[in-house]
């Protein structure tokens, strides 16, 4: 996929994370996130601009996943234990899971191509495709841009709503 999909699968991944949040009354976290979601979603595709790396290759696993999503998880730590012990374990839960899935998004919008990906190499080499749509289709990239912010200004109005109800506002 292009960009624009990428950014739609990532925020219908980023979709239930922004419900529970939004819930449980971190509205600006929400927003942070989504940020961070939108930033991290087109990292796998900088291994175009390395001429050693092969596109698709290890950038596109679930090991690289594992690698950004620590990082995601170190930030989180850092800057909530400028607060307290429980901020630093919850915003080092958010990075994770936000970077992590921001990544997991990724390879599985490019899996809706013919090309596929190899998400447990090197070692498991099975090409995984559904072969859906060519990654360059307009329509399959918008169509997930459009899905992607549905679902995420959805989920962030019912969490928002939801909050709202539990403190009687």
């Amino acid at each position: 996929m292009y960009r624009y999909g990428h950014y739609g699968a990532a925020l219908l991944a980023y979709a239930p994370i922004a419900f529970a949040v939004a819930a449980l009354g971190f509205e600006t976290l929400v927003f942070v996130g989504a940020l961070a979601t939108l930033a991290l979603t087109t990292v796998p595709d900088y291994d175009q601009r390395i001429p050693t790396v092969t596109h698709r290759g290890p950038t596109h696993t679930v090991w690289f996943a594992a690698v950004v999503g620590s990082v995601g998880l170190l930030v989180g730590v850092v800057v909530g234990a400028r607060w307290s012990v429980p901020a630093a374990v919850g915003l080092g839960s958010f990075g994770f899971v936000v970077a992590a899935s921001s990544i997991f998004a990724h390879i599985a919008a490019d899996a809706l191509t013919p090309a596929g990906v190899r998400p447990f190499a090197p070692w498991n080499g099975r090409r995984y495709t559904y072969d859906i749509v060519t990654a360059a289709n307009p329509i399959a990239n918008y169509a997930l841009l459009s899905l992607g912010l549905l679902a995420v200004l959805s989920a962030f109005g019912a969490g928002t709503a939801l909050a709202d109800a539990a403190t009687g506002v």
